[in-house]
C-alpha cells in the first residue's frame, strides 16, 4: 500500500469532532495503514471490556479504530435504564451519519464493521456507503435457536471485500450451518476453533481467550493492509 492510501487525520479538528460527539478513538501506533469504525453488539457499550479489548489490539497494530453507540445504547448512560435497540432503519440512520462525518475527516483506507449486531448494521450498508472493507467480528446469521431462519439473503450478493471472524461454536452462526450458506466470493470467514459468540474457545480445545483474540486481530488487520 503506497504512501497516498494511508490513513491520515487533520489532528485537532478530529479530535474535537470525536469530543463533540462522544465517540473513543484509538489511534493507530506509528503510521496508520487504515482506520476501522467499529460498532457495538446489541448488548454491550462501546466501552465495553470486548471492545476496548479489541480496540486496544488493532491500534497496536497499526490501526486506527473509532467507535461509537447507537442511540438505544447512548440514551443508556442518560438514565440507566435498559433498552432494546432500536429498529433496523434507524440503526441504519445512525451508521450512514457516523461514517458521513468520519469520511469528512479521515482519508485513506475506510472501512466499517462491528461486533455482532453493530457488524450486521454495517454489512447492510456497506455497498451502499462503498467502503473500502467491511469486518464483522462474530456475525449473528440467525437467532439463537434459529438457525433455520438465516440473515444472510443480502450477504449472497455483497460486493464489498468482508472478513467475518466467526467461532466454530457460536450459538449465532455455527460452522456446520454457515458454511452451508450461499454466500458472496467477496466475504472470507477466519474461523476460531471450538469459539463461542465473543471468540471465547472451549478449554478442551487447547486454545485461550487470548490467543483467540490476537489471532482475529491480527487476521483484521492483515485483511486491511491487503
Amino acid at each position: 500500500m503506497d504512501k497516498q492510501h494511508k490513513a491520515s487525520i487533520d489532528g485537532d479538528q478530529w479530535a474535537q469532532c470525536v469530543r463533540d460527539h462522544g465517540w473513543l478513538w484509538d489511534a493507530a501506533h506509528g503510521e496508520a495503514a487504515a482506520t476501522l469504525i467499529l460498532a457495538h453488539g446489541a448488548g454491550a457499550p462501546m466501552d465495553s471490556d470486548w471492545m476496548n479489548d479489541m480496540a486496544g489490539r488493532l491500534a497496536a497494530l497499526g490501526i486506527n479504530v473509532l467507535r461509537f453507540e447507537f442511540p438505544y445504547m447512548a440514551q443508556r448512560r442518560v438514565d440507566g435504564g435498559k433498552r432494546p435497540p432500536n429498529p433496523a432503519p434507524k440503526l441504519l440512520e445512525c451508521w450512514r451519519e457516523v461514517f458521513a462525518v468520519v469520511r469528512r475527516h479521515v482519508t485513506g483506507v475506510l472501512a466499517i464493521g462491528g461486533k455482532s449486531m453493530g457488524g450486521r448494521m454495517a454489512s447492510l450498508l456497506a455497498d451502499e456507503l462503498g467502503v473500502d472493507a467491511l469486518v464483522c467480528l462474530g456475525y449473528p446469521f440467525y437467532a439463537v435457536g434459529k438457525p433455520e431462519k438465516p440473515r444472510v439473503e443480502h450477504l449472497a450478493s455483497l460486493q464489498t471485500r468482508t472478513l467475518i471472524v466467526q467461532g466454530e461454536r457460536d450459538t449465532l452462526g455455527n460452522r456446520e450451518a454457515v458454511e452451508a450458506y450461499a454466500l458472496s466470493p467477496s466475504i472470507k470467514v477466519f474461523w476460531l476453533v471450538a469459539a463461542d459468540h465473543d471468540l471465547k474457545p472451549l478449554k478442551a480445545s487447547g486454545f485461550t481467550h487470548e490467543q483467540h483474540l490476537a489471532s482475529a486481530a491480527q487476521k483484521v488487520v492483515e485483511f486491511l493492509k491487503g
